[in-house]
């Protein structure tokens, strides 16, 4: 790669602010505070804005680098920092530039094809069409990969980048599990939900095969020692972070790591049915994790009492808009699980300003349903903030303001 001497100079200033940043008295403030909080001994929510899908209108006006692979490093560190800088909300400023272990499954070694149609949308191309008829599909073993060199070359490229001002360092993910999704990508949701009544039987023994998989799979995570700590600021879907006093700093298999879940795809399945043909399935699999993340942008209430409560692994339950927050707030009270509450994207991702009487009383509701629960607040799925920053530094000043109460 090469990156020009200015280039390589702004580098090395951005990784020296990211590590300056990360030894503030802020800095160790928030590591305590997420710690507590996750202990369930917090003395306020903790908030948390992914910019991931907005980054395009917050992280290329700051860019000075003119190659395009110095703008793509220049990117990355900016990641580390710019929700401390730009927004003020609880994310914390590593200490160290993270590189990631490349690991992951190909469910009985079918490719999931899919055709882009242009921006974010895409439609998948489906191996399955008749359960029934192509179930021998599923007797393949599924394809594992752990690309271990890729990450030690990264680390050694990003140590002699600017390893004197900023260390790299191998970080653990969480363990991510979403067996509906990939039947989803497989065959399709119509037809996914069509072979549950057409076909009980096979999808059934489809779903157990999916279990066998998935463990099979943690096995080889763990063979190839491919699992690393999840306990501090490592990354667990669906938004939110690791830190805990429950899971070891020596891994050995999957009980000791972070895992995540969800299962949008079955938001239309009865929660008799869901028991029937999911959660079998989901069960054998969740039980592997040391601790979980559930849910994404599901409603859980409707699947909670009868299932997802009996997870004694489970520590964050993802409230999406589209939850019941005073069901979930009732039975979260003065437990063990934190009330992950994700508001709707619509305040922050439409309009040109906020609304700010109709977000805090989004927000009210919120603190009102989640008395006497440990509450955190993620906000996700943001596709644009019309360009304006500030809308989500004050986005962040009135989720702060309103749950201090």
């Amino acid at each position: 790669m090469n990156i020009t001497k200015p280039d390589l100079q702004i580098l090395h200033d951005l990784a020296k602010k990211q590590f300056e940043i990360s030894q503030t008295e802020q800095m160790q403030t928030l590591k305590k505070e997420w710690l507590l909080h996750s202990t369930f001994k917090g003395s306020r929510p903790m908030v948390y804005i992914e910019t991931g899908t907005f980054e395009h209108e917050i992280i290329p006006p700051l860019l000075k680098c003119e190659t395009d692979e110095a703008r793509e490093i220049e990117t990355k560190l900016y990641r580390n920092f710019v929700n401390h800088t730009m927004f003020g909300d609880d994310f914390v400023v590593r200490d160290y530039f993270p590189v990631h272990y490349d690991s992951g499954i190909k469910l009985f070694d079918l490719d999931i094809e899919r055709a882009e149609t242009g921006g974010l949308g895409h439609q998948f191309i489906h191996q399955i069409t008749d359960i029934k008829e192509e179930f021998h599909k599923f007797e393949k073993p599924s394809a594992f990969f752990h690309d271990k060199e890729k990450a030690h070359k990264e680390i050694d490229f990003y140590s002699e980048l600017f390893g004197d001002v900023l260390p790299t360092k191998l970080e653990g993910v969480c363990v991510y599990a979403c067996p509906t999704q990939k039947v989803v990508h497989l065959m399709g949701m119509e037809n996914m939900l069509f072979a549950m009544y057409d076909y009980p039987d096979e999808f059934k023994a489809m779903m157990n095969k999916i279990a066998s998989e998935y463990i099979r799979y943690f096995d080889y995570l763990a063979e190839n020692k491919a699992l690393l700590p999840t306990h501090g600021v490592e990354e667990v879907y669906m938004g939110t972070f690791a830190y805990n006093d429950e899971l070891p700093e020596t891994v050995s298999s999957t009980l000791d790591v972070y895992g995540s879940s969800e299962s949008q795809e079955t938001v239309n399945v009865s929660p008799e049915m869901f028991g029937e043909f999911v959660w079998p399935c989901y069960e054998k699999i969740l039980s592997h994790f040391g601790l979980l993340s559930y849910g994404c942008c599901e409603p859980v209430h409707p699947i909670f009492d009868d299932f997802l409560s009996k997870l004694p692994n489970l520590r964050k339950l993802s409230i999406s808009p589209w939850c019941d927050e005073e069901f979930m707030g009732e039975r979260l009270q003065g437990g063990n699980i934190i009330f992950h509450r994700k508001p709707s994207p619509n305040f922050l991702g439409v309009g040109t300003e906020l609304d700010e009487a109709a977000f805090i009383e989004h927000i009210d509701k919120t603190v009102n349903a989640a008395k006497g629960c440990t509450l955190e607040i993620t906000q996700r799925d943001v596709y644009t903030v019309a360009n304006n920053p500030d809308k989500v530094k004050r986005y962040v000043e009135i989720i702060k303001s309103r749950t201090e109460k």
